[in-house]
């Protein structure tokens, strides 16, 4: 699956291709366009996104018959696609259509175990992210504020949609499990305000651009504090006592995915899915399991050199109650992160060769989320948008952020990690614009964890807690290996998942309950980030090996990232040829 050479013409790593050529390669880029098309028609938040505004007004629809139109149109692509011949295509677009036929394979299939039923994860949702709707959408001109006004007038069918798949999921077992929704009611209960400019989607208008005429104000403002009264707050409202009354009283009591109906098959197409790899549950357990018995023993080392006297387990609980590794005030925990960042952005130019115009900014989880979100997390910034991309630091629960891990987090989520692959990505207008918006996770997440690691190379982690923090995150990922097979396919308990974190990592005792809930609700998600850097790293010691002296580190990482987010296989053909290239000049 994906094996096939890239040729490159416009530079030694973006490819390019001559499509004027025999009918094969016409018909092909028309599929591509026909099912652009209807992606941008069909989900006009991700056209919005990309910088296409024709559906600036509308929302999706997310109804079952939607669905089902969508899964049949791209059953229709699939059947235009295996009428292609593939050898009387260009090599780039051998590559094109064989990520294409898997991305479409893997929608298909997800409708089939009818994933669609929970639109949920243990900490976010649809409803999270419709609360950053402002952030998402341009917001200049009246038009544009017309615009947002209309999404937020048809949020009420938007959630009502929403709720329907997931009554039928209650009716046919398809739930997130009921352990991991307590307290999910909070980032819902704040959207339902009793002065609409107390909501979140009231800041935009607070202060309106320029380019609104005074004459406008008042209108668009009242128009907005009707849309909030009338549309979102009553429809926060009907979510918050469908969740507390219907869906968790309901939801199902099992834990993994296995136990979902067809759920090891389930299990195994996510896995696939996320790792881009032919491989089970089992290997990627004993992989796991091998990966933590080698890094355990780096940790070993730090230990002794700190002189602690003490076992593993006395190292661990001295992390996570000594005051000095943590932060006093979230402003201090900020301020450490964006200098940690800042201090990354100075040594870039001696790793990488090509750079990406957007910037980034360094901002708290938002208040709502924070109690069950993630310790960090990139926030990309929509095409055209006048806003930058954003580092999220999790301020929340002071006392379980630890500052020894706080330079393998900025690195993994900001710079050389998030933000510098996906803002890079977005630049490459050179790639067929499906593949320019693609997203695979073990690359993405791979390149993340090798990106905390490049952190040796750039003169971080000197002080040994902080090398002991990039150890226990790189432990982590590891962990994830054995945690999720073990959760959603060998049977394994919450608290034997969170037991077994707990004792491999100095992660705090929160960080472990949220993290444990996060892979329960995304089977799978989890596997991405150790199996895509190993293949990383794997592929660049091939490199180091075959080139010697000639290995250029600057070089390498444009081989691996200028050709967007791809899958691991089509990855290795990549770092092959650019040995071979190296080699024949």
């Amino acid at each position: 699956m994906f094996k096939c050479v890239i040729v490159c013409t416009l530079s030694l790593y973006l490819v390019g291709c001559n499509s004027d050529g025999a009918d094969p390669t016409r018909e092909l880029h028309q599929i591509f366009e026909d099912e652009w098309a209807f992606r941008l028609q069909e989900d006009p938040l991700f056209a919005t996104s990309v910088g296409v505004h024709d559906f600036n007004d509308r929302l999706p629809q997310v109804s079952e018959e939607a669905e089902q139109r969508r899964a049949r149109f791209r059953q229709e692509l699939l059947g235009r696609v295996g009428g292609i011949d593939r050898d009387q295509l260009c090599p780039k677009d051998q590559v094109n259509l064989d990520i294409f036929s898997v991305q479409i394979q893997s929608k298909i299939a997800s409708f089939g175990y009818r994933s669609h039923l929970i639109p949920i994860l243990a900490d976010s949702g649809f409803h999270t992210r419709f609360a950053r709707l402002s952030e998402n959408m341009p917001l200049v001109t009246v038009r544009d504020f017309e615009n947002y006004i209309s999404r937020m007038q048809a949020f009420p069918l938007y959630m009502k949609e929403h709720i329907e798949l997931m009554r039928e999921g209650l009716r046919t077992g398809l739930t997130q499990p009921q352990v991991i929704l307590e307290g999910y009611e909070g980032p819902i209960q704040a959207q339902v305000v009793e002065n609409p400019e107390e909501s979140v989607f009231y800041a935009p208008f607070q202060n309106l651009p320029p380019a609104v005429p005074n004459a406008q104000y008042e209108r668009l403002r009242n128009l907005g504090k009707q849309a909030i009264r009338g549309s979102i707050v009553p429809a926060y409202a009907k979510f918050l006592a469908f969740m507390v009354d219907e869906y968790r009283p309901g939801a199902r009591t099992t834990l993994g995915a296995s136990e979902l109906p067809e759920g090891r098959a389930y299990y195994a197409h996510l896995i696939r899915h996320f790792t881009t790899l032919d491989l089970t549950a089992d290997q990627i357990h004993q992989i796991g399991l091998k990966e933590v018995a080698r890094i355990r023993e780096e940790m070993d080392e730090v230990i002794q050199e700190v002189g602690f006297e003490g076992n593993f387990a006395a190292f661990l609980h001295f992390l996570r109650t000594d005051p000095r590794f943590y932060p006093k005030t979230p402003e201090q925990l900020l301020k450490e992160a964006s200098y940690i960042a800042k201090k990354m952005d100075g040594k870039l130019p001696t790793l990488f060769k090509t750079l990406p115009r957007l910037p980034y900014g360094v901002e708290p989880v938002p208040a709502p989320l924070a109690p069950k979100y993630t310790t960090g997390r990139y926030i990309g910034a929509p095409i055209g948008s006048t806003r930058p991309g954003y580092y999220w630091v999790n301020t929340h629960s002071l006392e379980s952020r630890t500052l020894y891990t706080l330079e393998a987090l900025t690195l993994h989520e900001a710079v050389p990690g998030h933000h510098l692959q996906n803002a890079l990505r977005q630049e490459l207008t050179e790639l067929v614009a499906f593949r320019r918006f693609s997203s695979f996770n073990a690359f993405g997440e791979g390149w993340g964890l090798y990106s905390e690691r490049l952190g040796l190379e750039a003169g971080f982690y000197t002080e040994p807690y902080s090398n002991f923090g990039r150890l226990t995150y790189e432990m982590w990922r590891a962990c994830r290996l054995v945690v999720d097979t073990g959760l959603h396919d060998m049977g394994w308990t919450r608290q034997q998942a969170m037991d077994y974190l707990a004792s491999n990592t100095a992660l705090s005792l929160h960080e472990i309950r949220t993290e444990t809930d996060r892979y329960i609700s995304w089977p799978g998600q989890a596997l991405a980030y150790k199996m895509g850097e190993l293949k990383i790293r794997e592929l660049r010691a091939r490199a180091e090996k075959a080139l010697g002296k000639r290995f250029d580190i600057r070089e390498f990482h444009d081989a691996v990232l200028l050709n967007g987010s791809i899958p691991l296989s089509v990855l290795e053909d990549q770092i092959d040829l650019f040995i071979e290239q190296y080699l024949k000049d």
